[in-house]
């Protein structure tokens, strides 16, 4: 597998706050597979939260590639490889995963939704997310963001969570969901959960710490919105012990693996009758887009982390009046976004090698 990994920074257009950290930086990875002269390419957007960073991804990545020798066609088998060889670098397995189906597209001269047989046309709305931050600033910022996006994701977890959302809830008339991103206690979480209920909230999401699966259950018989969660939901084998505990799951590909895995989730949801949304790390519309061609399957995306950052390197999927608008060239339909931006990349790549330098320590790496 010919298979090279550069560095890729993004920087958000203004610091991203949640629950537990803040964030201003993304130290991402830019993933190439050469196929015979085409040339996949993927993202890993790794997190410290799952155990990630970037040198490690480098470290996986340059260890998979020398050792995997498969037909690339063969988008299952080196997927099992990987989960073999690579555990718990789900990032890293996340960028080969993706730069393999864009390859594949790129190949057959198809998008990756024609064929996985998708209607483009039932890509959903995408929410916008509104960090932490005072609550008279994140109303400003949400009625600001409700002028393009019909739905919006409010993070809280803050002694100031009903101040924050009932001023939001004034400012704004679109569809609101709230993140709490595991900051209650199941006490807490039934409080401030009921006290949210009268200002139209669609669903909330990660109430309590990711292991606590009875508290969320006691909280989900307690409370009248959906429960939704994400770090609780990692990979297909999480799914059936959150059964009668929520309401739904939050897909990543980051988490999960990439492409291949995450439809897997999504039909073991499916047939547990749990709701799907797919979400998603701070990354750029390269990782974004992969994500989008699954997204006709899902309930719910959230896919904003290329809306968040001020020097998105690539032009991919599209967001009009907030629904996810797939590209229609082959692949993921993923190309540089400008000449500078091109220049940007050939210069990362030229920087770069097989067996990478070790990369800067980020700041705080953190998940959208």
């Amino acid at each position: 597998m010919d298979l090279t990994a550069h560095a890729l920074d993004l920087t958000l257009t203004t610091p991203f706050r949640i629950s537990r950290s803040v964030q201003t930086l993304a130290h991402n990875v830019l993933t190439r597979i050469d196929g015979d002269g085409v040339e996949g390419i993927g993202e890993a957007a790794p997190s410290s939260y799952n155990g990630e960073r970037r040198e490690s991804v480098f470290m996986a990545l340059s260890d998979f590639g020398e050792h995997i020798d498969l037909d690339l066609d063969l988008i299952e088998d080196i997927v099992n490889a990987m989960d073999r060889r690579l555990h718990a670098n789900a990032a890293a397995k996340a960028s080969v995963d993706m730069a393999l189906y864009d390859l594949l597209g790129k190949r057959l001269g198809a998008p990756v939704y024609q064929l996985l047989g998708l209607n483009p046309d039932r890509a959903p709305l995408t929410s916008f997310t509104i960090g932490i931050d005072e609550p008279a600033v994140m109303a400003r910022k949400a009625k600001e963001a409700a002028k393009t996006y019909k739905v919006l994701k409010i993070k809280i977890g803050t002694e100031r969570d009903l101040e924050t959302v009932r001023a939001i809830r004034e400012a704004t008339d679109v569809t609101l969901r709230v993140d709490a991103n595991a900051a209650w206690t199941p006490k807490q979480a039934i409080r401030r959960i009921r006290e949210l209920e009268p200002y139209d909230i669609e669903f909330v999401e990660q109430p309590l710490p990711p292991t606590d699966l009875e508290g969320i259950r006691f909280v989900r018989e307690h409370v009248a919105l959906p429960i939704i969660v994400d770090e609780s939901c990692v990979t297909e084998s999480d799914i059936p012990g959150l059964v009668g505990a929520v309401d739904g799951i939050n897909i990543k590909l980051m988490k999960c693996g990439g492409i291949h895995h995450a439809l897997r989730m999504i039909h073991t949801a499916r047939a547990h009758h749990l709701k799907v949304m797919l979400g998603c790390m701070i990354e750029s519309s390269l990782a974004i887009t992969a994500a989008a061609h699954i997204s006709p399957l899902v309930d719910y995306a959230d896919l904003d982390g290329h809306l968040l950052i001020s020097d998105d390197p690539w032009e991919g999927v599209a967001v009009e009046e907030g629904r996810l608008v797939l590209p229609e060239r082959a692949g993921l339909g993923v190309r540089p976004r400008d000449h500078d931006a091109r220049r940007q990349a050939v210069a990362s790549a030229a920087s770069s090698s097989r067996h990478p330098r070790r990369a800067p320590r980020q700041e705080v790496e953190e998940e959208e």
